[in-house]
């Protein structure tokens, strides 16, 4: 069964990237609705951006949607995989501005969010989209590829020269609460240098080490250090999570990312529809839906922080 919020649900806080404040509310909306983000600060023109994987754009460090008049709104990905790891497929997100408020910069915020407002089941199937052969596609020494499998399941590597991250690797099977207990609270992560980086170049204005881990050598910067031994991967995969819910319906089968990020794995779903051989569209019945990300979450599933 399909699902949306049972009442609306408010967020506030600044945009990671623009340091403006921003506020969303996530609105129930009727089965079949998918997710859609209205600008309301734009009183003209066409304001509706379809959270669909045809409407991203490249962006620095974040996933940017875009509608055909051009308008935008970017930093999607954390609230994305809130909303595929709580099983919601329908919704309409007010936002105020042109980019989602990064928070504490994971999911789980959102999540609790979602969770505290409550879920409503619909009474209409939910369609997935099942993997039927292998599609991958890469960039420099960087891949991301979608496999067959039974149920939506990750892998995923990173590797990065300081030593505060190094390499790490990771597998889960995502289905019902996985996504909410393991990932949903791994929050985004830069180098110092990075960081010097970005804010000469007018980025990650409203970064703070409070909403981002900051590594610089051997050293974690953020108060408190990690929240896992191997909170960096657990970030990559929360954002694929993000990225692949922009298929516009949950994913059967196993995603492998190789040091990958926004615009691979963007790649990855264009290629993926470009090839018909490669998928369709099923029907799920009971047994398969009881599989699927969300499928029974609760709050309990939350990590503690």
């Amino acid at each position: 069964m399909q699902a949306t919020v049972r009442t609306s649900v408010t967020f506030t806080g600044a945009g990671l990237h623009s340091g403006t404040p921003a506020t969303i509310v996530v609105r129930p909306a009727v089965a079949g609705h998918g997710i859609w983000f209205c600008r309301t600060d734009v009183a003209s023109g066409d304001n509706m951006i379809p959270a669909i994987w045809h409407s991203a754009e490249h962006a620095a460090l974040c996933t940017k949607l875009v509608n055909d008049d051009g308008l935008y709104v970017s930093t999607v990905e954390h609230l994305m995989a809130a909303l595929a790891g709580c099983g919601i497929r329908n919704a309409l997100i007010d936002i105020d501005g042109p980019e989602v408020p990064i928070l504490d910069g994971s999911s789980s915020p959102f999540v609790k969010g979602l969770l505290q407002g409550g879920l409503l089941k619909q009474e209409a199937a939910t369609q997935a989209i099942e993997i039927l052969k292998t599609v991958e596609v890469t960039q420099g020494d960087a891949s991301a590829r979608l496999e067959p499998a039974s149920v939506f399941s990750m892998q995923f590597d990173i590797e990065f020269a300081d030593a505060a991250i190094g390499a790490q690797s990771k597998s889960l099977t995502l289905s019902n609460g996985a996504f909410v207990h393991e990932l949903a609270n791994s929050r985004t992560f830069c180098r110092k240098a990075d960081v010097d980086r970005m804010h000469a170049a007018g980025l990650a204005l409203g970064g703070t080490y409070d909403n981002a881990i900051v590594v610089d050598g051997d050293t974690v910067l953020s108060p408190g250090g990690l929240r896992h031994t191997d909170e960096p991967v657990r970030h990559k995969m929360l954002d694929a999570v993000g990225d692949l819910a922009l298929a516009g319906a949950p994913i059967i089968g196993r995603y492998v990312g190789h040091k990958s990020g926004h615009t691979l794995t963007n790649k990855l779903l264009h290629a993926l529809f470009a090839d018909p051989s490669a998928y369709r569209f099923v029907d799920c019945d009971s047994r398969q839906s009881a599989f699927l990300p969300g499928a029974g979450v609760t709050l309990d599933d939350i990590a503690s922080v």
